[in-house]
């Protein structure tokens, strides 16, 4: 055995182990749920159905009740993190802005903070009896409390601002670094040039952005169709499922009906054609020869 057969036995050895992982922990379940997805039963006792799950779920008013309800938040939430992300990471990219360490670490806070901690807190912020109103109230904003929770409009609301609140720092953090990898020399020729502050940033940042606007545009519309700890934590689905999302409904089938795991897995792979449909129409969009 030569020198470069030992290397390659070496090599797969070393990835063997998280090659197995992945197809045993990843690949298998994924098969798993497809094959599940063609079947229909109370509990484990499922049985072959073909594509009935698949045209259920056209007639099925609960989940195109939690698609209106994913796909507001897709097209709401997602351009106002991004923008969000986008303005505050260039602020913070400013080399005469004094405690940036501060606001960036107070920035990215939330995104590593417990998911069910931070729902809970704002499902008692935005309260009947909640700071939030409190505050509206005070300053005179309001004449009466508003219904974060209940009302279906202002509960769409809350779980926007709470999405909002814990991603938006994530999202800055790529932001910042892409910007912090941009030759200064660039934005100095283009003051000279006479280039006020907005047109730099329309002409160069954005430009020079785009393959990380993509990329966070992608994973916040991932992340958004599988949008779940929020609304359960929050406003558990309600008022009258007007804030229940896909995922939700997935566990709802599977933990909270009677358990329909067949149809459960059929709604997940809805999610899946969903995400390949919006990353492609994103590639596509942004001009991207590879999407």
């Amino acid at each position: 055995m030569n020198i470069r057969a030992k290397a390659n036995i070496v090599s797969w050895s070393f990835i063997s182990i998280a090659v197995i992982m992945i197809c045993v922990f990843y690949f298998y379940p994924m098969i798993q749920a497809l094959i599940m997805s063609f079947q229909s039963g109370m509990g484990t006792n499922l049985s072959f159905v073909g594509l009935d799950n698949y045209k259920r779920l056209f007639t099925d008013t609960t989940f195109i009740a939690a698609l209106k309800n994913t796909f507001i938040y897709l097209i709401v939430q997602v351009p106002i993190m991004i923008i969000l992300a986008l303005f505050i990471s260039v602020l913070l990219n400013d080399k005469n802005l004094k405690l940036k360490g501060f606001f960036r670490t107070a920035i990215f806070l939330p995104a590593v903070t417990s998911l069910v901690a931070y729902s809970v807190i704002f499902k008692y912020l935005f309260g009947p009896d909640g700071l939030i109103n409190t505050m509206l109230l005070k300053l005179h904003l309001i004449n009466a409390p508003i219904e974060w929770i209940t009302d279906p409009f202002w509960a769409k609301i809350t779980i926007i601002i709470a999405i909002t609140w814990r991603w938006t720092g994530y999202n800055m953090i790529f932001y910042l670094s892409a910007l912090q990898n941009i030759d200064s020399s660039i934005y100095e020729a283009a003051r000279i040039d006479g280039a006020s502050s907005f047109r730099q940033f329309t002409s160069i940042t954005v430009p020079l952005l785009k393959p990380i606007i993509l990329f966070t545009s992608i994973t916040s519309t991932i992340g958004t169709l599988q949008l779940f700890d929020e609304v359960m934590n929050i406003t558990k689905g309600g008022p009258g499922n007007s804030t229940m999302t896909l995922s939700q409904y997935i566990y709802n089938l599977s933990f909270k009906y009677t358990p329909d795991f067949g149809y459960a897995a059929t709604v997940s792979y809805a999610i899946v054609i969903l995400i390949v449909i919006f990353s492609i129409l994103q590639f596509k969009l942004a001009g991207d020869k590879n999407g």
